[in-house]
This record gives structure tokens, C-alpha cells and sequence, in this order.
């Protein structure tokens, strides 16, 4: 088989199967597909030179790339399962950072060798991840080289609801959602940096494999929060990225930095500090909220199910402050960097 032929091959078998279109054919309305599609709003997906989605009336289209290359962001040991998992999840997070709806995807794939065990994982992970949260995979591209992952996701938001990183205001309350510091923990458990509680590790390692972006606390947010970004760097970084847009600084409370038993099953309070606030690969949300709305968010995330917690406080003096017992503490405030 020539190697287009085997590109086609490989699209056909491990995802287009998958998302819903025959091979080779663009589908007009009156055309039955032999695959199931997971949305009513794709006209044209996998198949053709490029994919036709049709958005709803009075709506905006939010739209994110994320890349993840193999000895950077994982690497061989990493089960090609959860790669294809948290490849989805980790966009899906930066749509809900800004309330949108995550609606399509498209897939860019640079493979040093086919090997199909691991496209079979690799894509079963991918489809979990985008059927629980109705995506549909609607195109992409597929080449030889270092193994290279990256997707392009797309979100719908009303024309009149976006959240950003900019509009905190002094006297917002700072929220996190879910727990903080899982993930690094269970890296540094892997690389031997740290001994974990054997009844912790694949609980915090689920945290690192399969994070849960929040979509749905995305979306009620619309109307509550005045500034949000997703936890992907470490708060101490991202909450930084908010300050600088938004002109502001803030103070944020140590003691309030939620953490799961699993966590505090392997470090107490200050140890976990470091984790927390520099560790990434969270997925979650850090978002600000006025004063007067705080008590209609609490009632809204407990109907949703969400847990959030309040860590601090947005001031008009710039700079990121940290505190502790009510006393300044001085920390290393580095979050993950790219280069």
C-alpha cells in the first residue's frame, strides 16, 4: 500500500469511522451515513477538503489549539489511552475557561510509524473524551515525523456572553474549582522525586491522565464571573495572567487552597504549597466573582454538583500576595513555562 493510500487507511479506520462519515464522500442533508454522528450542526466532516458546521443563529464561535509532543509533555510509558483523552480535555478546558460550548474538533497527528494497537487506544481515548461532552471530530491532517498531537477546538458562545481574563475588580473574590496540586503530585510520584501512599497513587494519577475540564460550571459562569482562566501552568502563573489583563493584584489565602485526601494523605499543608501553586496540569477553573453575586454562585455550583472554593481576594494594588495565619509568606511563584 502506498503512503497515501495508507494515510487514507489509518484516517478511515481509527477515526472517521468513529465521527461519522463514509470514507472519501462528502454528504449532502438527504444522504444516509453508515456511522453515527454525535451532532445535528456538522453538514460536512471527515472526508472532504474541509469540514461545513453550522452554527446557531446569534452566536459566536470560541476557538482553541492545544499541542502535545512526545518527550515534552509525555512520554512512551504514557498510555496511549489517556493521551488521546487528555488531548481533548485539555482544550475543552480552555473553552470552559471562557463559558463556552464545546461543539468540534480537528486533530492533527505526526506519527514516527503506524502502529495500530496504539492508534486503537490512542483513538478510544480521543472518542470517550469527545462523546461525553458531544463533540464531534469533523477533520484534521496526518503526517510522518516526531510523534506530535495536536487539536483545534471550537466552542459556541451567545453573542453577548464571553468570559475573559480581563474585568477582575478590587474587591472580586477569588474561586477555585475542585482540588489543586493532584497532578504535579502524581508526576513527581512518577519521576521519582517523591514517595506516594501505595492507596493514593492511581487516584492521584487519574487526576494527571484524565483531568475534567469544566464545561458546565463554564457556561453558568457566563453570568456571574467578571474574569476566569483555566488552571493549566499553576495558579500562582495563571492567576497572573488575569492580574496583568485586568490591572489588578490580588491576595490570596493559603490555608483556603482546597486539596483531596488523597493529597493530604502524602503531604501536609505547607509541603503541598509548592504543588499547588506551581504545579499545573489542574484543569481547573479560577475565576472572580463580585461580592454580591458570591451567595447565587455557592446555590448555582451546589445544583450543578461543582465544588468551589474561595482562596482570596482582588485588590488595587498590583502584585500577587500570599498569605498565611494572616502573615505575608514569601514564595517561589514560578509557574510551568513552555521554553
Amino acid at each position: 500500500m502506498d503512503a497515501q493510500r495508507r494515510e487514507f487507511a489509518i484516517i478511515s479506520e481509527f477515526f472517521q469511522k468513529r465521527a461519522g462519515q463514509s470514507t472519501g464522500s462528502s454528504m449532502s442533508e438527504n444522504q444516509k451515513t453508515p456511522f453515527r454522528r454525535q451532532r445535528n450542526d456538522v453538514l460536512i466532516g471527515i472526508g472532504d477538503d474541509a469540514a461545513v458546521v453550522t452554527p446557531p443563529a446569534e452566536s459566536r464561535i470560541a476557538i482553541t489549539t492545544d499541542t502535545m509532543v512526545n518527550g515534552v509533555h509525555f512520554d512512551d510509558s504514557t498510555s496511549p489511552h489517556a493521551l488521546g483523552y487528555k488531548l481533548v480535555a485539555v482544550n475543552l478546558s480552555d473553552l470552559a475557561a471562557m463559558g463556552a460550548e464545546p461543539a468540534w474538533v480537528s486533530l492533527a497527528c505526526s506519527l514516527p510509524d503506524v502502529d495500530e494497537s496504539w492508534l486503537q487506544a490512542f483513538s478510544e481515548g480521543l472518542f470517550s473524551a469527545l462523546d461525553y461532552y458531544h463533540c464531534e471530530l469533523i477533520g484534521g491532517d496526518m503526517t510522518r515525523g516526531p510523534l506530535t498531537l495536536t487539536i483545534t477546538a471550537q466552542g459556541i458562545l451567545p453573542l453577548d456572553r464571553c468570559l475573559q481574563r480581563s474585568g477582575a475588580q478590587p474587591g472580586d473574590r477569588i474561586f477555585v474549582s475542585g482540588t489543586l496540586g493532584d497532578a504535579a503530585l502524581a508526576l513527581a510520584g512518577l519521576q521519582g522525586n517523591i514517595e506516594l501512599r501505595d492507596a493514593t497513587i492511581d487516584e492521584l494519577q487519574k487526576r494527571l491522565f484524565y483531568p475534567t475540564p469544566r464545561v458546565a460550571l463554564g457556561q453558568l459562569l457566563r453570568n456571574q464571573a467578571t474574569s476566569a482562566i483555566d488552571l493549566s501552568d499553576g495558579l500562582a502563573g495563571d492567576l497572573q495572567h488575569i492580574l496583568a489583563a485586568s490591572g489588578v493584584g490580588a491576595r490570596v489565602n493559603l490555608d483556603a487552597l482546597p486539596a483531596s485526601l488523597a493529597f493530604r494523605a502524602n503531604l501536609n499543608a505547607q509541603e503541598g504549597w509548592h504543588y499547588q501553586l506551581n504545579g499545573g496540569d489542574d484543569y481547573e477553573l479560577c475565576f472572580t466573582v463580585p461580592e454580591n453575586r458570591c451567595g447565587l454562585l455557592e446555590s448555582l455550583v451546589r445544583q450543578a454538583g461543582v465544588t468551589v472554593s474561595c482562596i482570596g481576594t482582588i485588590e488595587a494594588q498590583r502584585g500577587l500576595r500570599f498569605f498565611h495565619k494572616d502573615k505575608v509568606i514569601k514564595l517561589d511563584d514560578t509557574s510551568y513555562s513552555h521554553f
